[in-house]
């Protein structure tokens, strides 16, 4: 059974889980994955709590809090991840980008594997995209600060980011909008972001925070998602990866 650790946030996670289905269609309902969703909506934010993380702080007590909502956001995705080793799952997917800044540390606590979303991005990054391109990022603030993805991608590609006024008034804003509910406001709003990376002549986009496949498809067929040449989906490689060790 694939263990699905969700709510971060809630439309993103029931992405995954109907991205999950259609990729692995039965004629009858027993033919279909066994997974288990754990909703959990009350894992404190996580772009909120990445502080700063450099090694010279000049304010101590900055560090101090920051280490607290660290092991915050840690303590309430452990407690996600072992309920779900608890009811049997073979493995545990987590369709947050953000929240693999705590993977590590996450895997040395559980005795489960977590296929880890950006590396399955970068593996099939390398497959289908040449060494040293331009690939675009849209993401939180958080997983851009973090480097979740830029430490893996570095030696093989230059990874390219969005201005800092198109973050806040596109990236940010389509992200907030997914959360409300409002997709049409937020289809809109990441429009600029895609084309100012299409400028930069960036060969694929990654769409690095889980609400923004909602925003770009949400209205558009799940074949023409799939076809899709430029995006990345961090969720539909996961649910591709979740399915091949499933079936293992």
């Amino acid at each position: 059974m694939i263990g699905i650790l969700g709510g971060m946030g809630t439309q993103a996670g029931l992405d995954f889980c109907n991205k999950l289905a259609v990729l692995n269609r039965g004629k009858i309902d027993q033919e279909y994955p066994l997974f288990l969703l754990y909703n959990k909506s009350n894992i404190p934010g996580r772009p909120e709590s990445i502080g700063l993380q450099t090694k010279n702080l000049s304010n101590i007590s900055t560090n101090k809090t920051s280490k607290v909502k660290y092991n915050r956001v840690l303590k309430s995705l452990l407690k996600g991840c072992k309920l779900l080793e608890k009811n049997k799952c073979k493995f545990i997917v987590i369709p947050c980008n953000t929240a693999h800044y705590w993977f590590d540390d996450l895997q040395k606590k559980i005795n489960i594997p977590i296929i880890n979303m950006p590396r399955e991005v970068y593996k099939f990054t390398m497959k289908n995209c040449k060494k040293n391109s331009k690939v675009g990022l849209l993401a939180t603030e958080g997983t851009l600060k973090t480097g979740v993805y830029k430490k893996i991608f570095i030696k093989n590609y230059e990874l390219v980011q969005p201005s800092k006024s198109l973050q806040k008034n596109s990236v940010n804003k389509a992200i907030k909008f997914v959360k409300m509910g409002n997709v049409r406001a937020a289809e809109k709003a990441i429009k600029p972001a895609i084309n100012s990376l299409v400028k930069m002549k960036c060969k694929k986009i990654i769409l690095g925070c889980t609400e923004l496949p909602i925003a770009i498809f949400a209205f558009k067929s799940f074949k023409n998602i799939k076809s899709s040449k430029i995006f990345l989906d961090p969720n539909l490689i996961l649910a591709h990866s979740a399915m091949a060790k499933y079936k293992n």
